[in-house]
């Protein structure tokens, strides 16, 4: 049912460009340097997954699982288990939207002392932004509009398409 209301927005091959050229940003702010990529889940794992295998630094992989609703508090279900004191830290998201839980997670990470603390995103909505919130990486910058697809998705549904869909009404 959800397909027929699908128009394709953004394929495999431009999200592996855009990829690639996140990846060679961050070599260059990074070079040398570790790296600990925090992945929010459950939106963000195809994206972080890709961008792990594309950077070519030494770095480690955690998750965190944050909900948070419209009308109700922000919390945290799953924390990070690396101490991320002194370190530099890539919060990794698949979109930023609103921002209300991206700002969160940047707050409980600031709290831990990184020595640098960046958002890599791959599509960057500022339309629906409803706090000053903004990556230092951004992949590509989208209209207000509702995508599925590459890890996002519906009511759970269309997270595993390689291709990035926008949902008509």
């Amino acid at each position: 049912m959800m397909k027929n209301r699908m128009v394709p927005f953004i394929t495999k091959d431009e999200i592996s460009t855009l990829v690639k050229k996140l990846a060679r940003e961050i070599e260059a702010d990074y070079a040398g340097q570790e790296i600990i990529m925090v992945c929010p889940l459950k939106g963000s794992v195809h994206f972080a997954a890709d961008l792990m295998r594309e950077i070519n630094l030494m770095q480690q992989l955690d998750f965190v699982y944050i909900t948070s609703t419209r009308g109700e508090a922000t919390k945290i279900v799953k924390d990070i288990s690396i101490d991320i004191a002194g370190k530099h830290v890539l919060i990794i998201e698949e979109i930023i939207d609103a921002g209300r839980t991206l700002n969160f997670l940047r707050n409980r990470l600031f709290a831990s002392q990184p020595a640098t603390l960046r958002i890599v995103t791959l599509l960057d909505k500022p339309a629906r932004r409803e706090l000053s919130i903004r990556a230092d990486y951004i992949g590509k910058t989208i209209d207000d509009r509702y995508v599925v697809g590459y890890g996002m998705d519906s009511e759970e549904i269309g997270r595993n398409y390689p291709d990035i869909y926008n949902l008509q009404n």
